[in-house]
């Protein structure tokens, strides 16, 4: 797929809802028009919320198919944690629906290789998987699906879960493995970081074989690679999108 040249797009706001205490999911139609593969991102203009009034700009992610319409239209859907003091978030978070924002789409090279020889295995904490939802609803995938897909979904405790019964409708039962750093005594799923069910896990996994894709925090990122590389992973079959790095210090507890 032949990649579309950045444009500059208004985006009007046409839906907006919470999917999880911190996390929200906003609806934009943009003018014009822009197609996107899966796994790319858009770039919003933040007015005046740079050094001496100067505009910023802040890339998220696009979370929906790039088939994604509303009659006949095109729309995107962006998944956005909301960071206290957040200049990106909350300039989102603060637009009425009907109003626009300013950006550039699409940017970015992490998007969906079709392979169907090869095993997929997508690797996110937090807001992480919104490329992979994107790649997973997408019509490249339904037609191009890995030997096997398996997402593995880090977050603190359950009410960080997203897109769980989608997900799983559309790669199947078996797909999702949601790892938990906090979770409640009752919790059936895997107790721990996305890490440690790589390490629990490693006679299941094809490593010769399977495309790695990596999203969200970048120490969780650094150390699935250093896993992936013990098990003789060549650097081809990596492919990462780092969100972000914690300040020294910090752990990446999903």
């Amino acid at each position: 797929m032949e990649k579309q040249k950045p444009l500059t797009v208004a985006s009007r706001l046409i839906g907006k809802k919470s999917l999880t205490g911190d996390v929200v999911e906003f609806l934009f139609q943009a003018e014009p028009a822009f197609s996107f593969q899966p796994g790319q991102f858009i770039s919003i203009v933040i007015p005046g919320a740079g050094p001496g009034g100067r505009d910023l700009r802040r890339a998220y992610s696009i979370a929906s198919s790039p088939e994604l319409d509303l009659d006949g239209k095109p729309v995107f859907e962006l998944c956005v944690k909301l960071v206290e003091g957040g200049p990106g978030t909350t300039y989102l978070n603060s637009l009425n629906i009907g109003q626009s924002m300013t950006g550039m789409a699409p940017f970015g090279d992490f998007v969906f290789k079709p392979n169907p020889d090869r095993h997929a295995l997508f690797i996110s904490t937090g807001t992480g998987l919104a490329p992979f939802r994107s790649m997973a609803l997408s019509r490249v995938f339904s037609e191009n699906r890995p030997r096997s897909t398996r997402i593995l979904f880090g977050a603190r405790n359950e009410g960080d879960l997203l897109y769980t019964e989608e997900l799983l409708a559309v790669l199947g039962p078996g797909s999702l493995v949601q790892a938990l750093s906090r979770s409640q005594a009752d919790w059936c799923g895997f107790k721990g970081r996305v890490t440690d069910w790589l390490r629990e896990n490693a006679a299941a996994i094809d490593w010769a074989n399977t495309e790695f894709y990596l999203c969200g925090n970048g120490a969780m990122i650094d150390e699935a690679k250093t896993i992936l590389t013990s098990k003789g992973v060549e650097k081809t079959s990596i492919h990462q999108e780092v969100y972000y790095k914690p300040k020294p210090g910090e752990s990446h507890a999903n």
